[in-house]
């Protein structure tokens, strides 16, 4: 199905035509109109790194026992558990709750970092199949690690990357949860992956030292050294943290064309730092990683930090992500240029009224087309105490 709108013109006289899902010089005269004199038109924001399967965390989700005072003891008590936990129900519930927030706060597009290593095969499907009914973007990879049934189950996350099948809103990437979780040979394997599907990998780097010690420990300068080295990571690969890397490394990765996500409420709440030397690369997109998709507050939260540890390389990394989606999608342009993704977004007073995606209507006067946002909410929350009964079953 083709989507072709024209919307405005807004309180500026601005008036955007979006022709097959695409922003176009030209509208299409048989497109309907949707006007908005008291708007403001602008292009839908990016959450470049992000968890879906984390989307029920909100509500009520248990702290890990005894209380973790490390990273590592935050994964290990809190969301390995949670990842552990989740089966088609769980993860249908949250990926709604989460697209249905995201696309109400005006965020477009989510790129994606799923981890359910209980239900691996058939796991992707579920969350496109969520983003195609509410009408994100997505790009979507599953985190293969061996960090629970070694081998096998990294072989089956990587082929679940395979499974994805892609929409004109949907790609798929090949993920890996972090390098200190797979052998050498998943990381070759991967990057094999990458270059038979045509795409690049997503995974997380340096988010924490123990990443950094781990690949010392393995004969690495670290853990970006050790993917370069097995040849994991196609241009255009997808870095999520890179907190705990030095300059020289990030500018290596710039100079390879990757690309970094910084994630500031996450790496502020896990206490994991700051990443003061991402200011040395010109490719880096804001994320949330799995906190809530207002694009908004996760840049103020960005400047903040940004301020507090004397960053001045911080401005652009939401409009960054527009350029991350137009590689991928292999659009032209970005923002409300000819060329660009046809993903848009009318405020009036601040607040979000009407939301387009590759020339859909995915939110009309505040509200979703799709489906009822109060009734997705309150599945999720009926899913949530499903699934920490699920977390608290399993052994510890």
């Amino acid at each position: 199905m083709t989507h072709s709108i024209t919307i405005g013109p807004d309180r500026t006289g601005r008036t955007v035509a979006i022709v097959d899902g695409v922003i176009a010089a030209t509208p299409d005269p048989a497109a309907p109109v949707i006007a908005c004199p008291d708007g403001t038109i602008g292009p839908g924001a990016v959450c470049a790194h992000t968890h879906l399967y984390s989307g029920l965390a909100p509500y009520g989700m248990p702290a890990g026992e005894p209380a973790p005072q490390s990273f590592i003891e935050i994964l290990e008590k809190v969301w390995w558990r949670l990842d552990r936990a989740l089966d088609t129900e769980t993860l249908r519930a949250s990926a709604r709750d989460y697209i249905a927030k995201a696309l109400l706060a005006g965020t477009t597009s989510l790129v994606d970092h799923h981890e359910s290593p209980r239900f691996i095969k058939g796991s992707l499907q579920v969350l496109a199949d969520a983003a195609g009914e509410l009408g994100v973007r997505a790009l979507l990879a599953f985190g293969a690690t061996e960090r629970n049934f070694g081998r096998d189950e990294a072989e089956a996350g990587l082929a679940e990357c395979a499974n994805v099948e892609e929409t004109p809103l949907v790609r798929r990437l090949v993920g890996l949860h972090a390098s200190f979780t797979v052998s050498d040979e998943t990381l070759r394997e991967a990057g094999d992956l990458c270059r038979q599907l045509g795409t690049v990998l997503h995974v997380h780097v340096a988010e924490a030292a123990d990443d950094v010690n781990d690949a010392k420990a393995r004969g690495y300068a670290g853990p970006l050294e050790r993917l370069i080295a097995f040849d994991a990571l196609p241009a255009g690969s997808i870095l999520a943290h890179g907190v705990h890397l030095s300059a020289e490394a990030v500018r290596e990765a710039d100079g390879r064309g990757l690309w970094f996500v910084q994630n500031p409420r996450s790496n502020e709440g896990n206490r994991v730092g700051y990443a003061a030397n991402l200011r040395f690369s010109q490719r880096v997109a804001l994320g949330t990683d799995g906190w809530a998709a207002d694009m908004a507050v996760e840049d103020a939260a960005l400047h903040r930090l940004a301020a507090a540890h004397g960053d001045n390389g911080a401005d652009g990394r939401l409009a960054a992500g527009e350029r991350l989606i137009a590689e991928r999608f292999g659009l032209a342009a970005v923002g409300l240029s000819p060329g660009a993704a046809g993903d848009l977004v009318v405020r009036e007073s601040g607040k979000v009224t009407t939301v387009v995606v590759g020339g859909r209507l995915v939110v009309e006067s505040g509200r979703l087309v799709a489906a009822d946002a109060g009734a997705i909410e309150a599945e999720a929350r009926a899913a949530a105490a499903r699934l920490w009964q699920r977390m608290a079953a399993l052994p510890r």
